[in-house]
């Protein structure tokens, strides 16, 4: 290594870097930039260097995105952020899916990192990721000879999980708002708690105040109670999909950013119960963590770089 890599994880409101200073070493000088304060990637990577490696130009790049990825081009799928790696100014410069990242930094991740939400203990079989954050993040990750293979996908894109009358009322009420087909995202990201702390109001027929969705995990009136507790429940009905959907029977880990505010209120909902409704003897037997690390996707992004770099 003659010059630091760059990693970054970069979601639709906030872009996360860090440098890499040894090969196999975790992320340092970590920093979060917000999305909307640079007009393009260039500028923001541009403005980290700056800062922070006194612009000394990295050897190599891993930018973990919030967006299909697809060869050397992006385009976030939540923020205004397009164009080519080229545009960076790095010999080798990778995107990778930010989902696919996180499901690369399971193995790296210490006791400390997590958060049992039911289950046995994790096993050595295919693993599942998801998360609630800008949007809805799902990625794989595949035990193969000699280590793991991550698997991207665009989970959070499927139809969102209904199971009983009440939730059915609250889909009714996004799709008479002009939401059409209303995908898992719509409901189960931060702007989608918004969404649904509005259509609960309706439903119950009172008044609720405009909240952001960190008000709303951290507001005790009766309305935002029963929009969290819906949340984890229809969240619970989603990873118990993503799990028999990739045979993830390693465990499924949820991360994203809104999960790890509200730990103990997670723990105390309908999650579990609802992630085993289905094939329960195949759902009983897989683990659900929740992952409450700071920067994970910024330790898969650097676990996976040193993988292609070694190769």
């Amino acid at each position: 290594m003659t010059a630091p890599w760059l990693v970054a994880d970069i979601g639709g409101t906030n872009a996360r870097f860090g440098l890499v200073t040894e090969p196999g070493g975790r992320p340092e000088k970590v920093a979060v930039l917000p999305v909307a304060g640079y007009p393009t990637l260039p500028d923001a990577v541009a403005a980290y260097l700056e800062r922070n490696a006194a612009g000394v130009r990295p050897e190599a790049a891993c930018l973990a995105m919030a967006a299909p990825v697809e060869g050397e081009r992006y385009h976030l799928t939540n923020a205004h952020w397009a164009g080519s790696t080229r545009d960076l100014g790095i010999a080798r410069a990778y995107l990778l899916n930010d989902f696919a990242a996180l499901a690369a930094a399971l193995p790296y991740l210490e006791e400390e990192d997590l958060v049992p939400l039911g289950g046995p203990a994790p096993g050595h079989g295919v693993k599942a990721v998801l998360g609630p954050g800008t949007g809805l993040g799902v990625g794989g990750l595949v035990p193969v000879a000699g280590g793991w293979v991550g698997v991207p996908c665009e989970g959070g894109h499927v139809t969102v999980p209904v199971a009983d009358a009440r939730e059915l009322e609250i889909v009714r009420v996004l799709q008479a708002r002009g939401r059409g087909r209303v995908e898992a995202e719509d409901l189960l990201s931060g702007p989608g708690l918004v969404r649904l702390h509005q259509a609960l109001a309706e439903v119950n027929g009172v008044e609720a105040a405009e909240l952001s969705s960190a008000a709303i995990a951290e507001c005790g009136d009766a309305l935002c109670e029963e929009t969290v507790e819906v949340f984890c429940a229809m969240l619970g009905s989603f990873a118990g999909n993503v799990a028999l959907t990739l045979g993830a029977r390693g465990g499924v880990y949820v991360g994203g950013g809104v999960l790890p505010r509200i730990v103990e209120r997670v723990r105390a909902s309908r999650f579990r119960e609802r992630f085993e409704t289905g094939p329960a003897e195949y759902l009983s037997a897989i683990a659900t963590t929740l992952i409450v690390a700071s920067q994970p996707a910024l330790t898969g992004a650097a676990a996976w770089l040193n993988q292609e770099m070694s190769s």
